[in-house]
């Protein structure tokens, strides 16, 4: 009987241990990972022309935008280009909106159905963390506007036919969440709860739309010394990590443990099924505790950290398909003059300073060398691949000598 050749041995070996290297180094299914969007602000004065950043957009396959300013010109630019819109209605309209339909009905008629559908509108947020403003002129409390509002837009899509956009309003995690750890025991802050998330949640159910949350892992950083910053930047590390003891699960980084206790907070309320939408995430590149090269490698490495994690498909602990969207904030950097509480803060010293969120510069070239697409992770896979192989050629030959058989 003619016996195999030490070629094909070798190719046989090779393949045999190879199935059980390569799923732990293949590429994961990205089949149910999280839509990846940024936030947009057109400025009047400095931003590019919006076809232009239509066209930048689409050259780094960016499926989904959410417009803070929203205007007919703006929305106009991205009709045919494929890219979900998410649309936020000024927090100063909150008020008209929910004292007459006509009003709502109006701002559809300018800002909705001359583009519907050739601009994919997929979503539209009554206001931006309404909670903390002034709701418009005639509100005393924008709090018990804000469901009417959303009702009034709802009905107004639906009697002119558009039964495809969703309604929806965005709240902030640190203005509405109790905790972020352990995240098992996070729930709605009271009264706004009861006030205002409840309703607004059930609301939600009943037109299976999605909660809408701004969730700054930068923000928990900032105010909680003890926080390590590399978890924060999803950076791996052998005590990277924080346990929840009433769940016993194990976080390996601060978004998550921020996602999830949103997730358990829904479920107290009793809405843990209605979808998630993570509206705003991002970190500075400048911080007055760090020095401007300092800051701006943390920035990158949360984006990049941030874009892979939800890119992995794995979800959270406490919800396995994790966000169905996250928006980076933001796009452009805003100037100084903008009256953002987000981009101004104020220093330890007293001084208000101008925090920077842009990913792009107004040239529309990158601020960040950040990759949207799954070419690093293919790249991970053959770095670790070559080694292995290579490996395995030496211990072919080291089995095939110990036996005799070379």
């Amino acid at each position: 009987m003619m016996l195999p050749s030490r070629t094909a041995l070798f190719s046989l070996f090779i393949l045999s241990l190879l199935t059980g290297i390569l799923p732990s180094t293949a590429v994961p299914d990205t089949g149910g990972t999280t839509t990846i969007g940024f936030t947009y602000f057109a400025a009047v004065d400095n931003s590019p022309p919006p076809e232009h950043v239509v066209t930048a957009l689409q050259s780094l396959n960016i499926p989904a935008v959410r417009l803070l300013n929203p205007s007919p010109t703006l929305i106009r630019a991205f009709s045919y280009s494929n890219i979900s819109l998410l649309l936020t209605v000024p927090n100063y309209l909150v008020g008209a909106f929910a004292a007459n339909r006509s009003a709502a009905t109006l701002w559809v008629y300018n800002n909705v159905l001359p583009f519907h559908p050739r601009a994919r509108i997929s979503l539209i947020s009554v206001g931006s963390d309404v909670i903390s403003s002034t709701g418009g002129p005639g509100v005393s409390d924008p709090t018990t506007a804000l469901v009417p509002a959303m009702q009034n837009l709802h009905h107004a899509l639906i009697d002119l036919g558009i039964r495809t956009v969703s309604v929806s309003t965005t709240f902030s995690f640190i203005n509405v969440i109790t905790t972020a750890f352990p995240p098992s025991s996070a729930e709605f802050q009271e009264p706004v709860n009861s006030l205002v998330i409840r309703p607004v949640l059930e609301f939600l159910e009943e037109t299976n739309s999605s909660l809408l949350m701004n969730v700054y892992p930068y923000n928990v950083y900032r105010l909680h010394g003890e926080i390590p910053i590399s978890f924060a930047l999803f950076q791996e590390g052998p005590f990277n990590f924080r346990d929840d003891v009433v769940t016993g699960v194990r976080y390996h980084n601060l978004f998550d443990m921020m996602v999830d206790a949103v997730i358990a907070a829904m479920a107290v309320s009793g809405y843990e099924n209605v979808p998630l939408i993570l509206t705003e995430t991002g970190w500075p590149s400048n911080d007055e505790h760090m020095n401007a090269e300092e800051s701006q490698i943390y920035a990158e490495k949360y984006l990049q950290g941030l874009i892979s994690h939800l890119k992995s498909g794995l979800g959270t602990p406490l919800r396995k398909e994790g966000a169905a969207q996250a928006y980076i904030y933001q796009l452009f950097d805003d100037g100084p003059e903008s009256n953002s509480k987000k981009n101004n803060l104020t220093s330890d010293s007293g001084e208000t300073v101008h925090q920077y969120w842009g990913v792009m510069y107004h040239n529309l070239t990158m601020k960040y060398n950040i990759k949207f697409d799954n070419a690093h992770q293919i790249s991970t896979m053959l770095g670790l691949l070559v080694p292995s192989i290579y490996f395995l050629w030496l211990l072919y030959h080291f089995f095939f000598c110990l036996f005799g058989l070379d």
